[in-house]
């Protein structure tokens, strides 16, 4: 993999030198002025203009040749023309304009792309390989995939790989923007261009250097600089115009007042500086403004076309979920108990490398289980795993492998816990008898809930979850993060077919390589590549270096200032000039005096563009509720004896089915009270008051627990059916005792928190609008 870094040094030294000849003949024209050597300045200003004036006209002339018409030629005939009307510093001022500028830009595009020039500069270059023994040095393209490669102190990790030793200390500040080094335990995945903040370790290479992430964020790191945005176009096609207008109004002037230098002083004021470079600057800084933060956008084309984004994708897993499966529950035979389920399960487990097993050993060990050797174990691929252990006959597998076997279950016990599950449960028999269940989730990753809101906040108008995962797995998630749909079972045709039905701008956001076609195809991919595959990072418009969802929303707000100050920054500085071309016309500048002015106004403009660099306000977004903040809090009263129910009957409940009617119009109240309560605030409250109370995020916690509640709910739902089957209400009496208790806490707590939240919002400024920050 050779890495090319890309060398702004002579673009910025050349301009440097431009700069510094014009300003020692500007100077040195003055100093002779002053000394009453009038002819002799004018000669050193000439001197000093006529170099730029053949700069420009070189670049006049290749814009010529490329099929455009740059608004360059302004400032060739700004100079060409003061040159022949003896206004020879008018020349000198409108050269410096010209050579200031391109110094401006150069020095602007040098810190925009600081970011991503360091990135580059951390790519490896080099590898330690260990074989038969001995440590040799080699290049990168040598690397193969399963090379044991040492990594020493300071340097980078050259490829992708799993940890081999007992630790490691990384730095992957440059990949992430976190700051403090991690700490990483064998087995660990690494990532090529972390470095090596500890001590020596070794690692084994998943893959060579040209298929491992960090080159395939270099390779779209390179070509950032490629594409030409539509932002920058469509300052060319504004070019045209202005070259227009210049023409007409310098035209107009000399011929209504017979004076050539009018014309001249309207060209002068012309000089279009900031159409030139404004928009290339605020781009070129958002780009580097993202990069800052862990964010690669793949050129200023990219940039434009996210900050329009109106519909947002999301594949689930590895995306909105980690991507591995952990233990969220037991179920488990009262005889046998849960630790003790676990033990069992675990200790089996350690003979297999599924994520299933995996995840019940980690559980088990984080626990303090001492896990016993299994024996004569036998795996059957996609069903489970038979051995012993303690001299016990265990089964580990799904519940149609057990069933396969004769091990199936049968109480209403392990019936909630598919309930609660939503299938997706391990099974353990224990001498060819069912006797735990194990529920596993792919749960959603911590800040997802937070991305997901802040995307709302700044706009879009849809978001969707596309996976080729099943409903029954998908349905949980899209409906914790309240998403507009969800589309589950669709294999990468499917998603590209579900891309295509959306309307407007459309961003996918994945992770994986089934995820490449849907993310080249969409207006803008985002890909994950902490994670993620070298096919998803190739093919995204973007990368999110830091395995962090709540980065998409942020690359969002980023672009869409940066194309904000782009169009601020061009219609400053040409409303500016325009009205300075009428003044010109009408006579009231001089040529020298025009040009000065137009010196201030392009540094203005140009200064005003690099805010991009800088972090912005965050999206605050106002919106109205139809209801008033305190209409809706006086319902808490009806609630807070929906939770004294809740409580009295967990209380009362024993094993009678006698209680069936009781419990079933405790569940009306929660279909018809609760769950309409939770939606109302959801669309009416919560936004204005999200609004009125400012912040980022400022109800995020109240809004996971109407989750949680929603949640805990629909398993009372659930349970309800099962305890009207023949012996079955004893059995689940005490999965509904729990549900009801957790309902009361949870309920009583969400309203004193929501009260409390809202103390300062309720009374008579309901109706109060409230102005962004």
């Amino acid at each position: 993999m050779s890495i090319e870094t890309p060398n702004w040094g002579p673009c910025v030294n050349s301009a440097r030198l431009m700069l510094a000849w014009v300003l020692a003949g500007l100077v040195g024209g003055i100093l002779l002025h002053l000394s009453g050597y009038a002819s002799y300045a004018a000669i050193a200003w000439a001197a000093a203009s006529i170099p730029v004036a053949l700069h420009v006209a070189l670049g006049v002339l290749r814009s010529l040749m490329g099929g455009r018409l740059g608004v360059d030629v302004i400032a060739l005939f700004s100079i060409l023309g003061a040159l022949a009307l003896d206004e020879a510093a008018a020349a000198a001022v409108i050269a410096l304009m010209v050579a200031g500028g391109e110094a401006l830009e150069s020095w602007a595009e040098g810190r925009a792309q600081g970011a991503l020039t360091d990135l580059l500069a951390r790519a490896p270059r080099g590898a330690a390989r260990i074989s038969n023994g001995e440590i040799s040095d080699i290049t990168l393209d040598a690397i193969a995939p399963d090379d044991l490669l040492l990594v020493r102190p300071g340097e980078t990790v050259p490829a992708d790989g799993t940890l081999e030793d007992a630790g490691a200390t990384l730095d992957e500040s440059m990949l992430t923007g976190e700051p403090l080094p991690v700490s990483l335990n064998q087995g660990a995945r690494l990532r090529s261009g972390a470095v090596n903040a500890g001590g020596a370790f070794r690692m084994r290479a998943n893959a060579g250097a040209a298929g491992s992430t960090y080159a395939a964020i270099i390779r779209l790191t390179q070509a950032a600089a490629q594409s030409r945005a539509p932002l920058v176009r469509l300052a060319d096609q504004w070019a045209i115009a202005f070259i227009i207008l210049t023409c007409c109004l310098a035209g107009a002037a000399w011929l209504i007042s017979g004076d050539p230098r009018r014309a001249l002083a309207v060209l002068v004021v012309a000089t279009p500086c900031p159409l030139i470079l404004a928009a290339p600057i605020a781009l070129v800084a958002g780009i580097g403004r993202a990069a800052r933060r862990g964010i690669v956008v793949k050129g200023g084309a990219a940039l434009e076309r996210l900050a329009r984004i109106r519909t947002v994708m999301f594949d689930k897993t590895g995306t909105l979920t980690p991507g591995r499966p952990r233990l969220a529950g037991i179920e488990a035979d009262p005889s046998l108990g849960r630790d003790a389920a676990l033990r069992l399960a675990a200790a089996l487990a350690q003979a297999s490398t599924h994520p299933v097993s995996v995840a019940l050993v980690a559980t088990a060990r984080a626990r303090g289980l001492d896990l016993p050797v299994p024996e004569a174990v036998e795996e059957t691929p996609g069903g489970g795993l038979s051995g012993q252990v303690d001299g016990k006959a265990l089964t580990l597998g799904s519940e149609g492998f057990l069933l396969g076997r004769g091990m199936g279950p049968e109480n209403g016990l392990f019936a909630a816990a598919l309930v609660s599950a939503a299938g997706s449960v391990a099974w353990l028999a224990v001498e060819g008898r069912a006797a735990a269940a194990f529920i596993m989730a792919d749960g959603l990753r911590e800040e997802a809930p937070r991305a997901v809101r802040a995307l709302r906040q700044l706009g879009i108008e849809r978001i969707v979850m596309v996976t080729g995962d099943r409903a029954a797995a998908a349905t949980p998630i899209a409906a914790a993060l309240r998403l507009d749909a969800m589309l589950a079972d669709r294999d990468p045709a499917g998603k590209l077919t579900a891309l295509k039905a959306e309307r407007g701008p459309v961003a996918m956001v994945g992770d994986g390589v089934n995820d490449a076609p849907v993310l080249a195809a969409a207006d803008v991919g985002i890909a994950m590549g902490a994670h993620g595959t070298a096919a998803a990072a190739e093919a995204g418009d973007v990368v999110l270096l830091a395995d962090r969802l709540d980065r998409a929303p942020e690359a969002i707000a980023i672009a869409r200032r940066a194309r904000r100050i782009a169009l601020q920054a061009i219609l400053l500085g040409m409303g500016l000039s325009l009205i300075a071309m009428v003044a010109a016309a009408l006579g009231w500048l001089s040529p020298l005096a025009g040009a000065l002015l137009q010196e201030a106004i392009d540094v203005a403009a140009i200064l005003y563009a690099l805010r991009a660099l800088l972090p912005g306000d965050g999206a605050v977004v106002r919106l109205s509720g139809e209801a008033g903040l305190s209409a809706r809090v006086a319902e808490h009263a009806g609630l807070r004896d929906l939770a004294e129910a809740l409580r009295g009957a967990g209380e009362n409940l024993d094993d009678r089915p006698a209680q069936l009617a009781a419990l079933r119009a405790l569940e009306r109240r929660l279909r018809d009270e609760l769950l309409p309560h939770q939606a109302a605030e959801e669309s009416a409250l919560y936004p204005e008051a999200a609004a009125r109370l400012g912040g980022q995020d400022p109800l995020g916690v109240l809004l996971r627990m109407h989750t949680e509640i929603g949640a805990l709910a629909e398993r009372f739902s659930a349970l309800l059916p099962l305890a009207e089957t023949p012996g079955g209400f004893a059995e689940v009496a005490p999965a509904i005792r729990r549900t009801l208790f957790a309902l009361e806490a949870l309920l009583a707590l969400h309203l004193t928190a929501e009260e409390e939240a809202l103390a300062g919002l309720t009374g008579p400024e309901d109706g109060a609008s409230h102005s962004p920050r």
